[in-house]
């Protein structure tokens, strides 16, 4: 009898923010046990609600969005993007530069085929945001991993992206503010990473999607403002900063100079014309969205729920002997260190196996981050601080015995 096994193509993919150790959460779900989910950036289950006036965008336009829009989306919600890049300083965006995708995670693949020719490499952060490794294997391209520095606040160590360029490097990818750590990166790093591009003749991509969650004060500044002479094509939405994760509702745009990619960029409108358009009800409240920024900054002041469950799970984690962890500036998570030879951890995807089973709380294991050493993992801080604290006892009660085995 003949069997069907998955494609080689996936060899090297995984996607562990949903993987195995989400399985097992799920099996045990299954059978009657709760289990606190701190593995994923969803802001819904934890009572985070979108602006009513957001709401109330899509609702009036559904009977005017029952139909495909163009395939780079309406021209309503382009234009309130376009007016959006003008406001980071991100040069030569039209709204024919524009497109809008169910997510950014579409639209990242979208790229990368419309790029990657087989052994083509893209730089690509370690720790990164698994989608783009797997976006680039699949679409037969090499991803490249450059260290990010825990030392150095996380930021992209640029000695190591330099020595990681060769002929066959087509672009750089730059994660701002970051996925997995929480890092927001000054301008001075940009600025190399720029020069990088600019000496190789490489493309930028820039998944900024966090940029209207940074905190303490400081700003966001676009990659593609500081590189008008490049290509730079930055990701943005409303997953995160409106709380809509499932509306599904993301952008990308073509900044700077776009000139010498003629040819890549027929074949990024090929792709998107053949899946026809993104969800066209979410696209409608994009305009409305783009005037209501304000209700996202409220949570990121002192006195805010994101920024009051940051400073309680940082201050947490730092007073658990063990481990440590860089104070994340931007969106919410963070990725904190463990010492795995006081733990005896070989295997980090095993650590927060054993935590979940134990105190059913579950966690992200850094190697899910194509980070090498099982030394991190990543928690998501969305929930309210009550919960939080439960976790944060919960793992120190954990480590306090906890002695992993080979």
């Amino acid at each position: 009898m003949r069997t069907f096994e998955k494609s080689s193509k996936l060899d090297n993919v995984c996607y562990d923010i949903r993987g195995p150790v989400m399985d097992e959460a799920n099996r045990m779900i299954a059978a009657g046990e709760k289990i606190v989910k701190l593995n994923i950036g969803n802001p819904a289950p934890f009572g985070f609600r979108a602006p009513d006036a957001v709401i109330k965008s899509m609702s009036e336009n559904l009977t005017n969005t029952e139909g495909y829009s163009d395939s780079k989306g309406l021209i309503s919600a382009r234009k309130a993007i376009a007016a959006y890049c003008r406001s980071k300083n991100m040069p030569d965006v039209s709204v024919d530069d524009i497109y809008t995708g169910n997510g950014v995670s579409e639209l990242i693949t979208l790229c990368m085929q419309g790029l990657l020719n087989s052994g083509d490499e893209v730089l690509v952060p370690s720790p990164d945001y698994p989608l783009w490794t797997a976006s680039i294997t699949l679409s037969g391209g090499v991803a490249v991993h450059y260290i990010c520095d825990e030392q150095n606040e996380w930021y992209p160590d640029i000695e190591d992206m330099k020595n990681k360029i060769t002929d066959k490097t087509k672009a750089i990818v730059v994660i701002n503010p970051n996925n997995p750590t929480g890092a927001l990166y000054p301008k001075e790093i940009l600025l190399q990473i720029v020069e990088l591009a600019r000496q190789h003749g490489l493309i930028l991509f820039a998944d900024e999607i966090y940029d209207r969650l940074v905190m303490d004060g400081l700003e966001h500044i676009a990659l593609a403002s500081l590189a008008p002479d490049l290509l730079t094509v930055s990701f943005n939405g409303l997953s995160k900063s409106h709380l809509l994760a499932g509306y599904r509702c993301g952008w990308m745009c073509l900044c700077g100079d776009k000139s010498r990619a003629k040819g890549y960029i027929e074949g990024i409108n090929l792709l998107s014309s053949m899946r026809l358009c993104s969800n066209v009800p979410a696209q409608s409240l994009i305009p409305t969205a783009l005037e209501n920024l304000e209700d996202a900054k409220k949570m990121l002041l002192p006195g805010g729920r994101i920024y009051e469950q940051r400073e309680y799970i940082y201050n947490a984690i730092t007073d658990i002997p063990g481990l440590s962890v860089v104070k994340p500036k931007a969106a919410f998570y963070m990725f904190p260190y463990v010492d795995i030879e006081k733990f005896h951890i070989v295997d980090d995807e095993k650590f927060v196996l054993d935590f979940l089973k134990e105190k059913k709380i579950l966690f992200t294991h850094g190697g899910g981050f194509h980070w090498a050493k099982p030394d991190h993992f990543r928690i998501v801080y969305l929930p309210c601080v009550d919960e939080l604290s439960i976790a944060a006892e919960s793992l120190k009660d954990f480590l306090q015995d906890y002695q992993q085995c080979e």
